[in-house]
């Protein structure tokens, strides 16, 4: 492997450490990255308060964005907000601001990879796998790497009522934009190495471009801070008592009705013996709270509401159980901080989630139907109220799971695969 360090021109629109979801994980891919290699980051000037209060030596170009298109913008958050966020229509909507940044990367950047000026181009965000990127063209000798990539994971057979709520039905048109937006065929055919998420998403992809596994590589986008795992696996409650602890956006496909029906299922001397804490606010927050009232569960349901994510880590201590029955999770970062803190998880076996919990560390549900989900979480909250053994063996194997996906181990393999692309 080439010993040099690589000179690596990183595009990322996506990239603050204030945000969550995919600008963070854009951020910690950067920062963790810029410790080993030379990275020019190439992102959006609205990141630019966040990324400028970071200390340390950086080399950030900020690519600006009109007026116009700021209204634009804001016109379409509003319209595709109403009930419940439209994704697939946000998503389609929001791709002209995408393909400014895309265009004007491409202008001002295109020269300077052409005549050498790079080692290596990594365009790291937008992580769904749909967006094309237009400087892959001028990468006839530079080695181009696109991802973590991830998406495109079906609603289960069996949940069309909450796929309907999702909007669902809007989703072919994702599929129509791969069809029809410019260069995005070149952009995966052109990559000199893709990484994918999930292996749902590493399958659909490998069967869209036909293309042999090397050239493609499986890499979850998802990291932990060494400041958030616990040393040792933690402690539990005592015999007959439990503590479950759900965190996450109250949302229909999130589930948090199927753990509060699991819950209602067990007999009533059962019932008093088990807490549940819902960390996170939604759309669906005022109907799971008339579903606990429905069900005499006020008193073991709380809603704890929002919290900024460096909070969560005491109530993640503090429970014997992460329930998180989201029926199509692409990521799933919570399930990891919860495994960094010890506490093994119950989650559903679809998208990227299924693959961070394995049976010897948690527990998984398969997607079969939701009342199969909703009995085992049943099943599930039983069988510990009278074995706490089981939870001690899993949080061991959590802690030894999740140090995969520390953050500097993560920048050391993306570092590797930059070096191996060197002539």
């Amino acid at each position: 492997m080439h010993s040099k360090t690589p000179k690596v021109l990183m595009v990322a629109p996506e990239c603050n450490p204030e945000w969550a979801s995919v600008p963070l994980v854009g951020f910690k891919f950067y920062d963790e990255t810029s410790k080993l290699v030379d990275i020019t980051l190439v992102t959006h000037e609205r990141n630019k308060p966040a990324l400028e209060s970071v200390k340390g030596a950086r080399k950030i170009v900020y690519i600006p964005e009109s007026p116009w298109l700021a209204r634009y913008y804001a016109w379409v958050s509003a319209l595709t907000n109403r009930g419940g966020v439209n994704w697939p229509l946000y998503h389609l909507l929001t791709f002209p601001l995408y393909a400014s940044f895309n265009r004007k990367v491409y202008r001002q950047f295109a020269a300077e990879v052409r005549a050498g000026h790079y080692d290596i181009v990594h365009a790291i965000t937008p992580m769904m796998p749909r967006f094309p990127v237009k400087l892959v063209k001028a990468c006839k000798t530079t080695p181009f790497v696109l991802g973590p990539v991830n998406g495109g994971v079906p609603f289960p057979r069996g949940f069309e009522a909450t796929a309907r709520k999702e909007f669902a039905h809007f989703n072919f048109l994702r599929t129509l934009g791969r069809l029809l937006v410019p260069g995005y065929r070149q952009t995966y055919t052109r990559a000199s190495k893709i990484l994918v998420g999930s292996s749902y998403t590493l399958g659909m992809l490998q069967e869209m471009f036909g293309d042999p596994e090397q050239r493609m590589e499986l890499f979850y986008e998802n990291g932990m801070d060494d400041s958030f795992q616990a040393a040792t696996a933690k402690n539990f409650s005592a015999p007959g008592v439990l503590s479950v602890l759900f965190v996450g956006r109250l949302v229909p496909y999130k589930g948090a009705d199927m753990l509060i029906e699991g819950l209602a299922r067990l007999p009533a001397e059962l019932r008093a013996c088990v807490k549940v804490k819902l960390v996170g606010d939604g759309s669906e927050r005022a109907n799971l709270e008339a579903q606990c009232a429905a069900s005499g569960l006020t008193t073991q349901v709380e809603f704890v509401g929002w919290v900024k994510q460096e909070e969560t880590r005491s109530y993640y201590e503090a429970a014997d159980l992460f329930c998180f029955p989201s029926i199509r999770e692409f990521g799933g970062a919570v399930a990891l901080e919860a495994m960094a803190c010890g506490l093994p998880c119950a989650v559903v076996n679809n998208g990227g989630i299924g693959e961070y919990v394995t049976d010897a560390n948690g527990y998984k549900m398969e997607p079969t139907s939701r009342e199969h989900i909703v009995e085992r979480i049943s099943q599930i909250l039983q069988q510990l109220l009278d074995n706490k053994d089981a939870l001690r063996v899993r949080s061991s194997l959590c802690l030894e799971r999740v140090a995969e996906f520390r953050w500097p181990a993560k920048a050391q393999r993306l570092a590797s695969i930059y070096r191996s692309l060197l002539p």
